[in-house]
């Protein structure tokens, strides 16, 4: 067994602070050595619960030069003046209340003896989930000087600190109202299992590990949530923070998992409606942890009185607890429908603005419709910056926004229940902050105020969906109405019809099974695309449609919408100028293939396949066999993929006919050649590319030069791929009459090419 000395044993829980009268229950099972180190304190807790207290409440009383003031109405003023001057009594009105209730403070050092049974001897390769965090972030606390503790050397700054709340351990009743019996019987056993029964038994689990003493400090982890929540119930404090540990949200009802054994803020959830079933009704729980709270959602998806909002990374259900149950379309079931509000980042790296963002337009809205009687925070601080396996950048003067944006909810009746968090410095700070908060201190400046596209993106949908439950979210209206057609489906129509009559191009059919539907009349070409002229391929993504929709419900005025589509400008130039074209275009969904309730990262791996097969199909049986002696590629956009794809699938084949590769990047990633059966594949491509990448994309922000498996970049002062192309339009029919030998004639002038009849295939990703 690990040794008290090892965990960095400090006793932590005495303070000069007035102690809630809560009842003790300390029949845990702890090491004798642990019990003697600790006994001191627990001796001041049981000799000041039988201190009778007086009322706390203080009043404030007027001074006597302002007894002109009359704080009476206009009406009893006069009323008052009438039957002549008023005595002195009656010139006081009843003192105004001094509002004295402190922010309370759970912590106790026991719940630091959870630790693994043989830890690594290197001490930079401890469990994420540690003994210290908790003790850090009280650290911290005392340090910043808001907690009395004689063991500290740094006393108060504040003349109202913290109040301590004492932790006891959950009983098996409050337990159960959770997890069942079988599962507490099981974290129960393990305090008198052999180390390496223990370590047999984790790993059987999902990111488990168990000592002798879990079982004490889960449940006193659990006791102290609950005792937490109740000092607030009762108005003992105006708020509080439990820092607390093991975490419970992974916690479900039959078993542990994510360092969790029993879900503490549920638990203490239903032992605060059990115990108040009339004040305390309704509880809203917001979990900001990085990971999605699935044991939280169990506990209450059919309860229509806990509202359970999580704000996640999710990654298309591939980041931990992984699947779908985190996603925005799990809204509740039965009784509980909307009152499950899951609002899942599609990637790490999520900051300030984004969660702001969120709060704003999602969380605040719907919890001021909810109004709740309590507010309950799973607060974990693993999406902080600096956190490693949150990979997110919030920032404590967040944190401290969140919560106090959650204090003007439920008579400020908030708890802060400690989940995950592992970096101790960014747990430790990010706490301070929300303690700051809830003991009256403004939350600092936000420096970072624009969310990210993905965050908005991501926020939006979340709000199309609960904005059938919630009358406080708009746009409302169905997404898809039956009968309907995708609008891309239309467009692509209606170009297929403008571009036969303009150049008579036809439809070029895909005779494969997997890909014909959903390629149907996207692929078109001109008659003489297979001879011997340049040819000009535009693999690109659908036009751009703008418009403002209806703001109640969602519905686009067709008379105030426009369709963006400037390639249409380089089909006409390269018709003029006797090029063959085949135009592609390359809808982000596909007909077919797209599925609206289906997992978006699989639907969008099938995009993707289909996209490259069509390319490939496209250059084995209508390129590569033509009579053109050259090919030019242009992409534009996300379909500039599919160009790659087949640049490096068919580059051992191609290179002789290939003379040239164009493309437009504004914010999708920038994806590289690889070598695999040509060495200096990548000088080539260097060589014959000619790539404009947004002057704000990620890859001019690197250090070092960007590797020619990027190909010749240039960076593009215009903004959004519709005004790129407008902006270099000339520069493309520049590389590209020079490559194929034509003449150009612009504004006048003209210029020779020295080519030889190049095939020009252009590409729109």
């Amino acid at each position: 067994m690990q040794s008290i000395e090892d965990l960095e044993m400090h006793d932590v829980s005495t303070s000069s602070n007035t102690l809630l009268p809560f009842k003790v229950e300390d029949n845990l099972q702890f090491p004798t050595k642990a019990v003697n180190e600790i006994s001191q304190p627990l001796s001041y807790i049981k000799k000041s619960l039988g201190v009778s207290r007086g009322d706390s409440r203080e009043a404030s009383v007027l001074a006597k030069e302002a007894n002109h003031l009359s704080l009476g109405s206009p009406l009893e003023s006069s009323s008052s003046s009438d039957n002549g001057p008023a005595s002195e009594d009656q010139a006081h009105t009843e003192p105004l209340p001094y509002y004295t209730k402190k922010t309370g403070l759970c912590y106790d050092a026991r719940m630091r003896f959870h630790t693994e049974v043989s830890p690594p001897k290197d001490r930079s390769d401890y469990h994420p989930e540690d003994p210290r965090r908790i003790l850090h972030i009280y650290r911290e606390l005392c340090e910043a000087g808001l907690v009395a503790d004689n063991n500290m050397a740094i006393p108060p700054t504040t003349s109202n600190p913290l109040c301590r709340i004492l932790a006891r351990a959950a009983k098996k009743t409050e337990v159960c109202l959770v997890h069942d019996d079988a599962h507490f019987e099981f974290i129960k056993s393990t305090s008198s299992m052999s180390d390496e029964e223990l370590g047999r038994r984790e790993k059987t689990f999902d990111s488990i590990y168990f000592h002798q003493q879990t079982y004490s400090t889960a449940l006193l982890s659990a006791g102290a949530a609950i005792e937490t929540c109740l000092a607030v119930a009762k108005g003992e404090v105006k708020n509080a923070i439990a820092v607390i540990r093991p975490p419970g949200h992974h916690a479900e009802c039959d078993t542990s998992r994510g360092f969790c054994h029993f879900d503490n803020v549920s638990i203490a959830t239903q032992v605060v409606r059990k115990s108040y079933p009339e004040q305390y009704r309704k509880v809203l729980i917001v979990d900001w942890d990085v990971h999605h709270g699935n044991g939280i959602q169990q506990t209450f998806e059919s309860d229509s009185n806990v509202l359970y909002i999580s704000i996640h990374v999710h990654e298309n259900g591939n980041f931990y607890p992984s699947g779908p149950y985190g996603d925005l379309y799990h809204c509740g079931i039965g009784a509980g429908i909307g009152k499950n509000i899951n609002i899942p980042w599609p990637t790490k790296g999520m900051g300030d603005a984004d969660y702001l963002f969120a709060f704003q337009h999602v969380i605040m809205p719907v919890a001021f419709d909810f109004n709740p009687d309590l507010v309950i925070i799973a607060a974990g601080f693993d999406a902080a910056v600096g956190d490693q396996l949150g990979g997110c950048f919030v920032t404590p003067a967040c944190y401290g926004h969140m919560t106090h944006m959650l204090m003007s909810l439920a008579d400020g009746k908030l708890v802060v229940c400690l989940e995950g968090g592992y970096n101790l410095r960014s747990i430790s700070k990010s706490a301070l902050a929300v303690t700051k908060t809830l003991m009256g201190e403004p939350p600092e400046r936000i420096a970072e105020t624009a969310a990210t596209r993905i965050g908005v993106e991501t926020v939006r949908k979340v709000v199309l969906q609960q904005s059938r439950y919630w009358r406080c979210l708009y746009p409302k209206g169905e997404i898809m109405m039956p009968g309907s057609e995708r609008m891309h489906d239309v467009i692509r129509a209606y170009q297929s019809k403008v571009l036969h009559d303009n150049h008579k191009m036809i439809n070029i059919w895909i005779f494969r099974e997997r890909v014909s539907r959903s390629f149907e009349y996207q692929v078109l070409a001109t008659k003489n695309y297979s001879t011997a002229v340049p040819l000009l391929v535009i693999f690109h993504d659908p036009p751009e449609v703008t418009g403002v929709p209806n703001a109640i419900t969602n519905q686009l005025d067709l008379h105030n919408t426009w369709l963006a589509d400037v390639s249409k400008s380089y089909i006409e130039w390269a018709v003029s100028h006797g090029f063959g074209v085949m135009d592609v275009n390359v809808p982000k969904f596909l007909t077919g293939i797209s599925d609206e309730e289906g997992d978006p990262h699989d639907e969008a791996l099938k995009i993707t396949e289909a996209i490259n097969e069509l390319a490939i199909y496209l250059w084995d049986n209508y390129i590569e066999c033509n009579e053109s002696p050259k090919v030019f590629f242009l992409g534009i956009g996300n379909a500039f993929r599919a160009i790659l794809h087949l640049l490096n699938t068919r580059n051992y084949e191609a290179l002789d006919q290939i003379a040239g590769v164009i493309g437009f990047v504004a914010d999708h990633p920038i994806r590289t050649v690889t070598e695999t059966f040509i060495t200096d594949f990548a000088k080539w491509y260097y060589k014959h590319s000619l790539l404009f990448v947004n002057h704000s994309h990620a890859v001019w922000e690197r250090e070092k030069k960007p590797s020619k498996k990027f190909g010749a970049l240039r960076r593009s002062p215009a903004e959004g791929l519709n005004g790129m192309l407008r902006a270099h339009k000339a520069d493309v029919e520049d590389f590209l009459a020079k490559r194929a030998g034509v003449r150009v004639e612009r504004g006048g002038g003209k210029g020779e090419g020295d080519g030889d009849g190049d095939t020009v295939m252009v590409v729109g990703t």
